[in-house]
């Protein structure tokens, strides 16, 4: 595959420096060591490293020509196309030479603090009980319809290089949607410049991501999403969020959600259900189409946000209340509230990726409205953290539940016993009870031997991670096998 160099750079002002925009171009590439010959080299400005510090190297190697954003020395053979900011050149450029791939999908981006990767998760339930075929690109990693993509996704929202890669690949397997976690800080780094979004939603915002190497304050990080919204054909906006107005206004097409106000979208009525082998949430759900009581087979009032915001998504892409019903009352999200249904009715087992003070206390404050006779709830913390973190969790944990259970988490390399200390200080700081069973595959084994008809049990901390780093090796681990395992 190649292109031709000025196909590539005519969808933003630039500066030929040298060379000629005619030069063909067999690959796209941001780090030295990867260049090949005729490759296109694009120079960025990172946090900790700087692209334009590698041209040697890359010229070395055989690269025809580059983007850079500083004056450089270079042989007069190598094509130098200059810019202001190499991160919008890259994703522009980088959707050239797949085509524009978005074009040929229903694309919905969503953003906000909490909530967009089960929300995500939602929407493609939901968009496949309708018939689609859909592509899903967030935290947990980048599928095609129930297949995982082979791409090693270290960010939530991935470079924009590997983005339209992902979109190609979702267009060549017939995918009709893709629903996507848009992330304040690939918004700030110009990851999805290019895409062609049909919805956007936003979900909710608080602060967070606030740090030198994330976003210098709140007004930063609010701008980033902020961004998103002109960029959607049309979008769904969750009033219920003293920022909603701001993301309203800065809206094309906006439809509304509420659970407190007059909307496009509402619902009310939101309880808790634990009935047998049900352990969710339901509310009675408003839209144009008609009104239904829907139940989520996922636990909290937070969920039924991300159930009515999924709603109106997918509503504006045709699907009926009856579809929307079916696919919310038989969702799941690996890591995110997820309970494991096996263990029901003999006890409630929900996996949850909290592993901070504040996820923690949020996720125990839900499950005691649901009025356990227990609530035990397993965690660690991981190693080479700060230690206030794993006081912190420690204190929440004691105070909310009735028995907790350390174990391991991911200790890299410390020692369990100096992570358990800061723990069993928090612990004791609340007046909590706990036990210690290192191995957390044992500690996950002895809650379900105690377990009683009644008790929640919280496996907190792993979430959608399957596997445990210790001595800097990661080995196979996956807490939902284990509890499978167990019931089989």
């Amino acid at each position: 595959m190649s292109r031709q160099l000025n196909e590539l750079i005519k969808d933003f002002p630039h500066t030929l420096v040298t060379g000629s925009a005619d030069t063909e171009i067999t690959g796209i590439c941001m780090d030295s060591r990867k260049v090949a010959p005729g490759n296109l080299f694009i120079c960025i400005s990172g946090y900790t490293s700087d692209g334009h510090d590698f041209i040697p190297k890359a010229v070395e190697s055989g690269a025809a020509a580059l983007i850079v954003e500083k004056d450089v020395d270079v042989p007069s053979d190598i094509t130098v196309i200059k810019v202001d900011n190499a991160r919008p050149a890259l994703a522009l450029i980088s959707a050239a030479w797949y085509d524009y791939p978005s074009k040929n999908l229903t694309v919905i981006g969503l953003t906000g603090t909490k909530g967009k990767t089960t929300t995500a998760h939602m929407i493609k339930r939901i968009l496949e009980t309708a018939g689609h075929k859909v592509g899903m690109i967030g935290t947990n990693g980048a599928f095609i319809g129930p297949d995982k993509v082979d791409l090693d996704i270290r960010n939530t929202t991935p470079e924009s290089f590997d983005l339209q890669y992902l979109f190609s690949l979702m267009v060549k397997e017939g995918c009709s949607h893709v629903v996507m976690e848009v992330s304040s800080q690939s918004l700030k780094l110009h990851r999805v410049d290019g895409i062609d979004f049909d919805t956007v939603a936003f979900l909710n915002l608080s602060p967070d991501h606030i740090s030198p190497n994330e976003h210098a304050d709140f007004d930063e990080y609010k701008n980033c999403k902020l961004a998103l919204f002109p960029m959607g054909k049309k979008s769904v906006i969750f009033m219920d969020n003293e920022h909603s107005d701001d993301f309203l206004k800065a809206s094309v097409n906006p439809v509304t959600a509420s659970f407190t106000k007059d909307a496009d979208f509402t619902a009310e009525n939101i309880h808790n259900l634990w009935e047998g082998d049900r352990f969710g949430v339901e509310f009675t759900l408003h839209t144009k189409e008609k009104s239904d009581t829907v139940y989520v087979s996922m636990p909290g009032s937070f969920n039924a946000e991300n159930a009515l915001i999924a709603s109106a998504v997918t509503s504006l892409e045709g699907v009926s209340v009856d579809e929307i019903k079916k696919a919310l009352s038989e969702i799941s999200v690996k890591g995110r509230t997820q309970v494991i249904k096996e263990a029901l009715p003999k006890a409630c087992v929900m996996i949850d990726y909290a592993h901070n003070a504040f996820s923690t206390q949020y996720v125990l404050e839900m499950l005691k409205e649901y009025h356990p006779k227990r609530l035990v709830c397993v965690f660690g913390c991981g190693g080479n953290r700060a230690a206030s973190r794993r006081i912190g969790m420690g204190e929440v944990a004691g105070a909310f539940a009735d028995l907790c259970v350390i174990t391991m988490d991911n200790p890299r390399f410390e020692e369990m016993a100096d992570i358990n200390k800061g723990i069993i200080e928090g612990i004791e700081k609340s007046g909590g009870k706990y036990i210690a069973i290192d191995d957390r595959a044992e500690a996950i084994r002895w809650c379900l031997d105690q377990a009683k008809p009644g008790d929640i049990y919280a496996l907190l901390g792993k979430g959608h991670e399957t596997y445990q780093e210790v001595k800097g090796v990661r080995t196979h681990f996956s807490e939902e096998e284990v509890v499978l395992d167990y019931f089989r």
